[in-house]
């Protein structure tokens, strides 16, 4: 049977994107939350945010569970928002409330994201940023002396404890859906207001396993669109030579199998839809699970090269349909 785009993040054991009519529990909690502490307020998009695929709230569980159970229940939940998918697609409205239920009933949200930290927790290898600090180690005694500090938005934070915070190299702004923590600002990055200052945008953004969050193609091209705009281009004019070499940046960790197991997505693909942003790769690493990625906001965008269809590059079965559509 074919793999969709769910399945080749389901290997990674972390959090993954939910149908849109899963979000409605968690709705209405935010709802009576008061709004982020620095004010920012969350603006209309036509585009598919991350939000459209997170789980309900439920009750809080237990932090402390082994490793088999962490990924029995992000197993569980990814299989869930398999089944919710096809339900909505079909318009099963009876199949799919059947489905919410189900998924309030593993524990919802708190227990998801509890089960995402611990998957990713140093112990177990999860800290992306780790990656992301060796890379940028050569350069580590230059920043420490850039004042004011270099800045870095982390979209989809879940601790404010990983390699990069404790690094005391950025100033660092968090972003989740569902703050777990504080030092982590509840907002959707789709929704975030664009920069109308400098001081609004940032030298380095992180993606790690967010982008395989957002529920279609069309979104995921305008995610990566959108980190163009937040990233400052001025900057690195008043940086040291070794430092414009590598900023603005971007730091982006995608589940392997998006690139390497996909019908319509593969490294040559990924390259030709980055640099048509302006993007230009300096690193990629593969491991068992994931591939990482840094790339140099250095070029002009070429609008009339963005014409990314969702098209095949390797077909056959066995592979998943994990794709990003970007059209100038």
């Amino acid at each position: 049977m074919a793999e969709t785009s769910d399945n080749a993040t389901k290997r990674t054991g972390v959090r993954a994107g939910l149908p849109k009519g899963v979000k409605n529990a968690a709705s209405a909690h935010l709802a009576k939350k008061a709004a982020p502490a620095n004010g920012i307020q969350k603006t209309k998009t036509t585009t598919k945010g991350i939000k459209a695929g997170r789980p309900p709230l439920a009750k809080k569980q237990p932090a402390q569970v082994s490793k088999q159970v962490t990924h029995t229940k992000i197993r569980q939940f990814h299989q869930s928002q398999k089944e919710l998918a096809k339900a909505e697609a079909k318009g099963d409205e009876v199949k799919a409330e059947e489905l919410r239920k189900r998924l309030e009933d593993l524990g919802g949200l708190q227990a998801y994201q509890e089960a995402s930290i611990l998957g990713q927790s140093v112990d177990r290898g999860g800290d992306s940023s780790i990656v992301l600090m060796e890379w940028l180690k050569p350069d580590a005694a230059v920043m420490k002396d850039q004042e004011p500090k270099m800045r870095l938005l982390e979209v989809g934070a879940l601790s404010t404890k990983n390699a990069c915070s404790k690094s005391g190299l950025f100033q660092i702004e968090r972003i989740d859906l569902f703050s777990q923590a504080d030092g982590i600002i509840q907002q959707d990055f789709m929704e975030r207001p664009l920069p109308t200052h400098d001081h609004e945008q940032f030298d380095i953004i992180s993606l790690s396993l967010v982008l395989n969050f957002v529920p279609d193609a069309e979104g995921r091209g305008e995610m990566l669109r959108r980190t163009t705009q937040f990233l400052d281009r001025r900057a690195p004019r008043e940086m040291p030579d070794t430092l414009q070499k590598t900023y603005p940046a971007l730091f982006l960790v995608l589940p392997a199998a998006c690139i390497s197991n996909s019908r319509y997505m593969d490294e040559e693909r990924l390259t030709l839809i980055m640099a048509s942003l302006g993007y230009v790769q300096l690193q990629r690493k593969l491991s068992a699970k994931l591939v990482y990625y840094l790339w140099q906001l250095r070029d002009p965008a070429v609008p009339e090269e963005q014409n990314f269809t969702k098209s095949q590059v390797n077909p056959g079965g066995g592979r998943n349909n994990f794709s990003v559509v970007l059209k100038g």
